[in-house]
């Protein structure tokens, strides 16, 4: 039995910036694509991937990277029950209950907004970049 996979939410951002494969962050959407990472989300993460992406992608994409989502055997759908209210932005608050429920390692953002995670000792929720989470996948200090 192999070693777990990091339990991880992506913030919206991140995610839909990384789904291009002309784009220099497509490693991370390929990550998932090839089971490095559990992706943890929630009906709330889902319905606002669905609403960025279609109003940037079109609905036929978008469509067709939620269904993948959806049905991939490293997806978890994770159902908080308690509102944590850690950052100001209430948009972004959901991120944040669902890295605690899921137990997730972090949070994959350049959102400054989550900065304010760092000074919160508990419950702890760990923010990274893209350069600090392709770190962690590859067992390397960032």
């Amino acid at each position: 039995m192999g070693k777990p996979l990091p339990r991880v939410v992506i913030d919206t951002n991140v995610l839909m910036v990384s789904i291009s494969r002309r784009s220099a962050l497509y490693w991370l959407y390929a990550a998932f694509l090839e089971d490095k990472f559990l992706l943890c989300v929630t009906n709330a993460i889902m319905t606002e991937y669905a609403e960025i992406m279609t109003r940037h992608m079109g609905a036929d994409f978008c469509d067709t990277v939620l269904d993948l989502i959806q049905s991939a055997p490293n997806t978890r759908l994770i159902s908080p029950t308690y509102r944590f209210n850690l950052l100001l932005d209430p948009d972004d608050n959901k991120f944040v209950d669902c890295a605690i429920v899921a137990n997730a390692v972090c949070i994959v953002s350049h959102d400054r907004d989550f900065r304010v995670l760092q000074t919160i000792d508990f419950p702890k929720v760990n923010i990274v970049d893209t350069r600090q989470f392709r770190a962690l996948l590859l067992g390397v200090e960032a």
